[in-house]
């Protein structure tokens, strides 16, 4: 069933599920309660695991993972998603769920910008509207976070935006598919984690959540998104990080009464309305144009 998609239908549903899957992963860090570097290293590690065995059960089901894995360019996007995963993570602790995920919502503009830059693909006139319009929703969160000393973990935030869009756009420009790539990154961060926490030993008072999210959850997110992007240009695949941006202060609400700061929700308002008028404009000249080539090739 899934062979007989069109290649957009096949990027579509691939990034709307590893979206889905995402919004659960501030919830689960946080159910978890556990130390910073505990956190990041079982979790990473997880992955880590996760990714291994099932390249395992590919080698024994068709003898080669040479298919899977993603060639020399994985190395770099590896990286960005390793940045990425620690940024993301310490970000989680330093500032308030909403604000992380409104704040990575600048992913789609830097995937843009970095598009441009390295891909030649120029953006169109209503995409560089929508980044003026998300910097100054962005702005007021940011702000709210300085006066609530949460400037570290917005900053963090606004790092890890930019390196996920580093990776997307390696990856599209590679045209491999790079599941594999964001999953053994998990190794940088596993690292990293462990590096800090070896001395000390580790602190979770429930590992189940966070062996559940690394372990299940995020190679699940993880794959679905970077394997997207030999479907769906670079900036489309970056929209659907968005649904984390959404979904995941609600569950945060709903399961810790953490409501956000009215400056925060004005901000994560700006920025979910411009993505939105955004897509649906793209979407409109998209059908115009379909229209018009119908009508050239009869």
């Amino acid at each position: 069933m899934f062979a007989n998609l069109s290649d957009h239908r096949k990027g579509l549903l691939l990034t709307t599920f590893g979206g889905l899957v995402l919004s659960m992963d501030i919830p689960l860090i946080r159910l978890a309660s556990g130390e910073v570097w505990s956190v990041l290293s079982v979790r990473s590690l997880a992955t880590v695991v996760a990714a291994l065995s099932a390249l395992f059960v590919i080698r024994r089901v068709s003898g080669s993972v040479r298919g899977a894995l993603p060639g020399w360019l994985g190395i770099p996007v590896g990286f960005f998603y390793g940045l990425t995963t620690i940024c993301f993570l310490l970000a989680v602790y330093y500032t308030t769920a909403a604000n992380v995920v409104f704040i990575i919502a600048l992913n789609p503009m830097f995937t843009a910008l970095l598009s441009w830059i390295f891909l030649k693909e120029r953006p169109a006139v209503s995409t560089f509207i929508t980044m003026a319009v998300m910097i100054i929703g962005v702005g007021l969160i940011v702000g709210d976070g300085m006066e609530g000393g949460h400037l570290l973990g917005d900053a963090l935030s606004v790092l890890a935006s930019l390196s996920s869009a580093c990776a997307i756009t390696i990856s599209r420009a590679s045209s491999r598919g790079m599941g594999f790539a964001s999953l053994l990154a998990a190794a940088l961060p596993a690292a990293v984690g462990l590096y800090h926490v070896v001395p000390v030993g580790f602190s979770i008072d429930h590992p189940g959540w966070i062996l559940l999210d690394g372990g299940v959850l995020m190679p699940l997110s993880f794959w679905c998104l970077a394997t997207g992007t030999r479907y769906l240009s670079a900036p489309e695949v970056a929209m659907f990080y968005l649904l984390e941006t959404i979904l995941a202060p609600i569950w945060v609400w709903l399961i810790f009464t953490e409501a956000p700061s009215n400056m925060t929700l004005a901000g994560g308002a700006i920025l979910i309305l411009a993505l939105a008028s955004h897509s649906l404009w793209q979407a409109r000249v998209k059908a115009r144009a379909a229209i018009v080539a119908q009508g050239v090739a009869h």
